[in-house]
């Protein structure tokens, strides 16, 4: 039990941690065009971007799969960037498709999975059992997803009731803003 709640812990600080913002980055830009009542959407969309992280970190940790961490390190703010660009385009329309959405965050899942992968194969070395610790960290991740997708929602919804009609412009600023930052992670991150 102290491995399942310890890995727990791990997976919400790796979201929430304030020195790794592009996890809730991009929970964030993933978040930002939903309001409360399509709270069921979005945590479909959450938990398939948590399933795809676990699934690509596990592949990594237990040495199925080898991936270049310095490309895997820029395509993480890519993902942000082409969510937040998503929402720029389709913000002031119903444009978009769901499925297209749930396709690209499962991708997107996979890539930000590799991203740990090192560290979580080095402080799971030890470990007699690997998986209650993926379990525990898959966990912990959707929890502290949870988390931010619903103080996005809540966000969104005070600028409902205070710019209602002023929202796609407010959402789209903030989309930008979530675009401006994921691009200077991306170069900061440039591989090549």
């Amino acid at each position: 039990m102290d491995t399942l709640f310890f890995y727990f812990e791990l997976g919400i600080n790796h979201v929430l941690d304030p020195n790794g913002y592009d996890h809730v980055l991009f929970m964030f830009a993933l978040a930002l065009p939903y309001l409360f009542k399509s709270f069921s959407k979005l945590l479909v969309l959450a938990t398939a971007f948590t399933l795809a992280h676990c699934l690509s970190l596990a592949l990594a940790a237990f040495n199925v799969i080898s991936v270049d961490a310095g490309i895997i390190e820029f395509l993480i703010p890519v993902t942000i960037a082409l969510t937040a660009v998503h929402n720029l385009i389709t913000s002031s329309s119903s444009k978009g498709s769901y499925s297209v959405q749930l396709a690209a965050t499962v991708f997107f899942g996979l890539i930000h999975g590799f991203g740990f992968s090192n560290y979580f194969r080095m402080i799971m070395s030890g470990e007699s059992s690997k998986l209650t610790a993926l379990t525990g960290f898959t966990l912990g991740i959707e929890l502290a997803q949870i988390i931010v997708i619903t103080s996005t929602l809540l966000l969104t919804l005070l600028i409902a009731l205070l710019a209602s009609e002023r929202k796609p412009l407010i959402l789209r600023i903030l989309s930008a803003f979530v675009l401006i930052l994921s691009i200077k992670i991306a170069v900061g991150n440039w591989p090549f």
